[in-house]
């Protein structure tokens, strides 16, 4: 079965179209400031024309991310926390899980911030990547309520600063939300967190911990997958 182009119907070259869609996503620009560094280059595009391609195509590569990541992630343990984020006056949680190398495995908003949501995330979670030696969380009692439920109370671990490793994972986000001047729905959340992290995960090589050669190596290898990605 022949698989379609989904760049077909677009005169702009696909490059241009994956390289617009990954500054936006990477990188904390507003629509026009892509427009602007794309001008620079000599490349003539709107903003509304970037809006359209990320609304177009971030999800189609995330999940081309997600299908060749599987597998890969780590279930040794897991760093489950939750950001409150005000959409129109309203206050919503942003749960999200990270393996202990800073991968974002899961991303769920809710209203509520109790056993009911927690257990939802966590079933969620569960499901598409399995279940951790290790679940690291903050104190709030609707984590240990879920996980007895669950069954899994024993594998929680919370407490001083463990949880650190979620914590700094939230920064891109938080630094993503300013640059949009805060979400104006919910499902704009969602599906925005969805194909953030997938992106984010690929890019994302911990240079702090490896050495210079290594992370030029691994940069090179990701830009070259990303301008593979959803190739006819």
């Amino acid at each position: 079965m022949t698989t379609q182009n989904p760049f077909k119907y677009f005169k702009t070259s696909p490059e241009i179209i994956r390289l617009a869609v990954m500054y936006y996503i990477r990188y904390p620009l507003s629509f026009r400031q892509v427009e602007d560094i794309l001008h620079e280059s000599g490349i003539d595009i709107c903003n509304e024309t970037v809006r359209f391609w990320v609304n177009r195509f971030g999800a189609k590569f995330a999940k081309e991310i997600r299908q060749k990541r599987v597998g890969h992630h780590s279930n040794w343990q897991w760093h489950l926390d939750e950001v409150f984020v005000k959409i129109d006056g309203e206050i919503f949680y942003l749960w999200r899980a990270v393996d202990h190398e800073g991968e974002v495995l899961e991303c769920l908003v809710t209203k509520r911030r109790n056993k009911a949501a927690a257990k939802k995330f966590i079933i969620k979670t569960m499901k598409k990547h399995g279940v951790p030696k290790i679940i690291t969380t903050d104190k709030i009692p609707s984590y240990g309520a879920a996980f007895r439920e669950i069954g899994v109370a024993d594998k929680q671990l919370c407490g001083g600063r463990s949880n650190n490793r979620c914590e700094n994972s939230h920064l891109p986000f938080r630094r993503r939300e300013r640059a949009m001047q805060r979400f104006k729905t919910v499902a704009t959340l969602q599906k925005f967190v969805s194909y953030h992290s997938e992106i984010y995960n690929h890019f994302n090589h911990q240079r702090h911990l490896e050495s210079r050669q290594s992370f030029k190596r691994k940069r090179a290898t990701a830009l070259t997958e990303w301008f593979n990605f959803c190739a006819a």
